[in-house]
This record gives C-alpha cells, structure tokens and sequence, in this order.
C-alpha cells in the first residue's frame, strides 16, 4: 500500500531559490531510492490561526514562508528500506546539500494512506 512522508517547515524569504536548489537535489536522491513522487510547494495562502496553523507550528518568522512537502513512496516496507540509505548518502549531506531553514523547526511524520481517488 502507497505510504507518504509529509513534511511543514519555515524557510527565510531570502532563501526561496536555494530551497528550491536543495529541494531538486535531495528529489534526485529519493527517487533513486524508490520515492514514487516528491513534492515540494510554498507557502501561497497560510493564514494566521488564533489557536493554530501552519505557522504557528514551525514558529515562522516575519521573513519567513512556509513549505509544505510530501514523498509518495510505493509502500512503508520501501520507505523503510531507503531512509538509512538516504540517511548514509553524501549527495544529502549538509556539508554539500545544505538545509536552507532551521531543522530543528522542520515537521516531519510517515503517513498511511487511508482514502485516495
């Protein structure tokens, strides 16, 4: 069964066209380990919550946007089987594909698909 990894971070303004360079690059990666699709998408209407949101949850900052990604992988079993992989791969690490936002604010989660038409 399709698995997804969903992902919500705050990335600066500044740095929109290296997060869309890392984020090619990183795809690349994930594709030759199995992903079936990556997608990675900017923040366009987020509004402000009064007791969440988007924002709220990344702690983003007034020069700030908000990304909101996912990996459709074939199944967990393949998830599973690439992340030490992914994790071990040079091409991801940051010394030569740095994150361009703050890691410790990223969301991340595996997600089981219960509805898809």
């Amino acid at each position: 069964m399709t698995y997804v990894d969903g992902f919500v971070a705050a990335v600066p303004t500044a740095n929109r066209e290296k997060f869309c360079k890392h984020a090619e690059d990183a795809a690349t990666v994930f594709k030759e380990y199995g992903a079936l699709k990556v997608v990675e998408c900017w923040g366009d209407d987020v509004p402000e919550g009064q007791v969440t949101s988007f924002s709220m949850a990344v702690q983003r900052k007034l020069d700030e946007a908000v990304i909101f990604s996912w990996i459709i992988w074939p199944s967990k079993e393949v998830r599973n089987e690439a992340m030490p992989k992914l994790m071990e791969d040079p091409r991801l690490k940051p010394d030569l594909n740095p994150m361009p936002f703050d890691g410790k604010r990223l969301i991340f989660g595996g997600f089981e698909i219960i509805v898809e038409r």
